[in-house]
């Protein structure tokens, strides 16, 4: 039977917050989302962040600009819960951020914001790219009004609630017999840029099986174990990014020209040899789920022993 990853024997070598294990950007909530309060309205000294899509207000820092409820632009209203014994909010603006609220991706801001302020970011972003995304009723056509602060949309027509929506997609770092590891590049990224494999999760679909199909799909590699490590949301526009490590039964790389432009089998010597001369680029360390993947097979942590 697959394992999960045992995050005692690793936690020494990872950022611990707040006694939770945090290794990726995302992971770990920093905020009660108080969910019944959404029925509003927002208490009068709620902070508030202003949002256009995945574009926030910041300030110096960076950071996020913060702002009284009273003084945040027009825009639909997003409770997104409690942090530090006070409520905070987002306000989603029409279109973008005014420029003179320095607006900046959560994209470029996820590795550099405080790890409170980024629990709130991914929440509001994800929302916000819900709400906007969503305004008709999938069932009937009609334009559909906000509730719960954000959190659904109600159709007056046929009276169907609709909730934000997760799509699942795993990724995962595939290791071979030998230790390698399986590392793909997408067509439209630069030449030495690699990654782990990913995909989305298709209906009826369980997790493990989808993380054997894509991969064999793509590279033409046939995966046997498969064992859980961890998640990460990524609302860009709304995935959550399951990952595992897998553990191949066969090395044959055939790509799937539209998905994959080349895959390779690496050694912990040979990426960290590519690393030095930069002859192979990798996702940066602390934002993605995928970085961490690579990061603990390459620390040795991952190894064929593990299954």
């Amino acid at each position: 039977m697959a394992r999960g990853l045992a995050t005692g024997k690793q936690s020494d070598a990872l950022a611990d917050y707040g006694g939770l294990v945090s290794r990726f950007a995302f992971e770990v909530a920093r905020h009660d989302r108080a969910a019944h309060l959404r029925d509003g309205p927002l208490p009068d000294d709620t902070r508030v962040m202003v949002l256009g899509g995945e574009h926030l207000a910041t300030t110096d820092g960076p950071a996020i600009a913060w702002m009284s409820l009273a003084g945040a632009p027009e825009g639909e209203q997003v409770w997104l819960g409690e942090q530090n014994g006070r409520g905070h909010a987002a306000v989603v603006v029409d279109g973008r951020v005014p420029a003179e609220l320095s607006p900046t991706s959560v994209r470029v801001l996820a590795p550099l914001l405080d790890p409170d302020e980024l629990s709130l970011a991914v929440h509001a972003v994800a929302i916000a790219r819900w709400l906007g995304a969503t305004p008709f009723c999938p069932r009937c056509g009609a334009r559909t009004e906000v509730r719960k602060l954000g959190h659904s949309r109600h159709c007056p027509a046929c009276a169907v609630e609709h909730f934000p929506r997760t799509d699942p997609a795993v990724i995962m770092l595939v290791t071979d017999d030998q230790d390698r590891a399986l590392l793909g590049r997408h067509p439209s990224w630069p030449e030495g840029r690699f990654s782990t494999l990913a995909g989305f999760v298709e209906p009826g679909e369980s997790l493990e099986d989808a993380v054997r199909r894509e991969v064999a799909e793509e590279v033409g590699v046939t995966v046997g174990e498969v064992g859980y490590a961890g998640s990460q949301p990524w609302p860009f526009p709304a995935s959550l990014m399951v990952g595992f490590f897998a553990q191949a039964t066969s090395t044959d790389i055939t790509v799937q020209a539209d998905e994959i432009a080349e895959a390779v089998w690496v050694t912990r010597d040979e990426l960290r040899a590519h690393g030095e001369a930069g002859t192979l680029l990798l996702p940066p360390t602390g934002v993605s789920i995928s970085s961490w993947l690579i990061e603990s097979w390459l620390g040795g942590q991952i190894t064929a022993a593990w299954f």
